[in-house]
């Protein structure tokens, strides 16, 4: 799996999702260490978790309540439970992704 993260993050289980992310399991959330090759687009959707992450190499996309922003590294977004939204990615990139109200 793409991805620079450290060894330790790397013996994490892997997400069973729609892009490629290890996945730390915690009470009431889920934490994914996810990676998006550059040219990754993910259509427009909407979920049942409330959603923080940072961008730690290259940049996200969001568009989102009609609007479009780019995320770079050290960047914080947040997409709310239930809000329809859509990603792109131009550059091999990896965040840290919070999904509160899942797992646990």
């Amino acid at each position: 799996m793409p991805g620079k993260y450290p060894d330790k993050i790397r013996t994490l289980p892997l997400f069973d999702g729609r892009f490629d992310a290890y996945r730390l399991a915690a009470n009431g959330a889920d934490v994914l260490f996810a990676s998006y090759p550059a040219g990754t687009s993910i259509p427009p959707h909407t979920h049942e978790t409330d959603n923080h992450g940072v961008i730690i190499r290259g940049e996200l996309i969001l568009s989102i309540d009609g609007g479009t922003k780019r995320y770079g590294v050290g960047d914080w977004y947040h997409v709310p439970a239930g809000v329809e939204h859509a990603a792109d990615f131009e550059k091999d990139t990896d965040e840290i992704e919070f999904w509160f109200g899942a797992g646990g």
